[in-house]
């Protein structure tokens, strides 16, 4: 269904942001390869990452739709990614139902992660927090072939995930000791391995029913 929007590939190295917060009249973009991270910059030049995309994920949809970013987004890694015009999509969506159907549940899943990041971020301490993001990021990774129950490359840095659960880059390093030692995950060399996965699901209140629903018009 997304074969005639493949038309534009282009490149952005890690690092630098091709999406800017207050950004108009802008592309939006699918994700072929590598991951990205949509943030908020704050005026004190804190950040607070949104969320993390990877292959398959559109970028900036919004944005296109709204007509100005509210966001920033930053490619973590070096990507591939599919340029999107407010137009392809249109015409798409008028030729292909099914795809505007498709495109209307990512968004919907999408609204379902920002549910359980604000739980997250609000009722989760720390520990819970934690392993809540790294079993939904493996259970998004395993969607598109890339992750398993096993574990999953994984590029974010501590600075990454601190910017994502709102802790610091030292706090961070104490939770994941701790759940190592726990038994439970190891994150090292960019490699997540979950060490118990129902275990760590159960400690995490981890129901991943909120990404894998799929409405009649997909069925």
């Amino acid at each position: 269904m997304l074969d005639t929007l493949h038309e534009r590939r282009r490149t952005f190295v890690a690092g630098r942001d091709l999406v800017h917060q207050g950004q108009s009249d802008q592309a939006a973009y699918i994700l072929a390869s590598g991951w990205a991270c949509s943030y908020k910059l704050l005026q004190d030049g804190q950040r607070q990452i949104v969320d993390f995309q990877i292959p398959g994920d559109f970028l900036g949809l919004r944005s296109v739709l709204l007509h100005v970013s509210d966001h920033s987004i930053e490619p973590v890694s070096d990507i591939e990614v599919t340029e999107v015009l407010a137009s392809d999509l249109l015409d798409a969506f008028a030729r292909t139902p099914r795809l505007a159907a498709a495109v209307l549940w990512a968004a919907s899943r999408d609204e379902a992660m920002v549910v359980e990041h604000l739980v997250n971020l609000g009722r989760r301490n720390s520990a819970e927090r934690m392993t809540h993001f790294l079993l939904e990021l493996g259970r998004r990774l395993s969607l598109v072939g890339l992750g398993s129950k096993a574990g999953y490359a994984c590029p974010l840095t501590q600075y990454h995930l601190a910017d994502a659960l709102g802790l610091s880059a030292v706090h961070v390093n104490r939770v994941l000791r701790q759940l190592r030692e726990a038994g439970m995950v190891t994150f090292r060399e960019g490699f997540v391995t979950f060490d118990d996965y129902d275990r760590l699901a159960v400690f995490a209140q981890f129901d991943p029913t909120y990404m894998d629903q799929k409405g009649p018009l997909l069925a």
